[in-house]
């Protein structure tokens, strides 16, 4: 049995008066792909963001239970918030490259965290973006604009960036649901291989990709967390009739 990165206890999350998330309980295993499945505004993204607290910038959000990363609760008053987010990376739907170079991309973050030694910075951006599989694509144009990357190219950067500053945990919401069948298939390739070092949770729509690339999968509904298991249980033998009708296509 591999350790528990995530522990997640009664977790109740509330938008003013209204409760997005209804006693989440669920512990998330180290080095694994944990899908985030169910219907649009079901809480996936919800849950998501509040892994790493990026909730926090919604006025009148308030939480309650525990989110235990190494057994440390990330809610807790002395928690530093931007320590918290350099551990638990996140990567976007949309892809979003800053207007800086290829090289200063994956930099940032190095940056803001106080590096200031060149040579250290160039090896972790080479290593970042070869974690990434693009080092290939872009090593003889690392000084050209982010923007002129294609899509599937920009998404892969801003996980290279995310991996600069060495997370633990890497978030990631439908990262490729703008790209084209061949970039999100690099997207899932790297994924695959990226678990090796991370633990990472992925909320995706997409059916056939949670059973590709997750190793548990969580269905949500109406922000509860209705059945959490194997994928392949999930996906082949659900205990529950609601989780079965939404993955054979019957709502949702």
């Amino acid at each position: 049995m591999k350790d528990i990165k995530l522990k997640i206890n009664n977790f109740n999350l509330y938008y003013g008066q209204m409760q997005a998330l209804k006693n989440i309980s669920v512990e998330i295993k180290c080095n694994s792909v944990t899908g985030i499945i169910g219907p649009s505004g079901c809480g996936k993204s919800t849950f998501l963001r509040s892994l790493n607290r990026m909730n926090d910038v919604i006025i009148n959000t308030r939480t309650e239970g525990t989110v235990l990363i190494d057994k440390q609760d990330i809610y807790a008053k002395d928690v530093d918030v931007v320590e918290l987010r350099r551990k638990v990376g996140m990567v976007f739907q949309k892809s979003n490259p800053f207007p800086k170079t290829i090289f200063e991309n994956v930099a940032y973050g190095l940056r803001i965290n106080g590096i200031k030694d060149k040579e250290y910075i160039t090896q972790k951006v080479e290593k970042s973006l070869k974690d990434a599989a693009l080092w290939k694509e872009v090593k003889d144009r690392l000084h050209v604009s982010a923007f002129d990357l294609s899509g599937g190219q920009q998404q892969r950067l801003c996980i290279a960036r995310a991996l600069a500053v060495e997370p633990e945990v890497l978030l990631m919401d439908e990262p490729a649901s703008a790209l084209d069948p061949t970039a999100t298939l690099k997207i899932e390739e790297l994924i695959y291989e990226l678990k090796k070092n991370y633990t990472i949770v992925i909320v995706t729509h997409n059916m056939q990709q949670a059973a590709r690339i997750s190793d548990f999968t969580a269905f949500f509904m109406l922000g509860e967390l209705v059945e959490y298991d194997l994928t392949q249980i999930i996906f082949t033998k659900p205990k529950k009739k609601i989780t079965e009708d939404y993955i054979t296509g019957r709502f949702g």
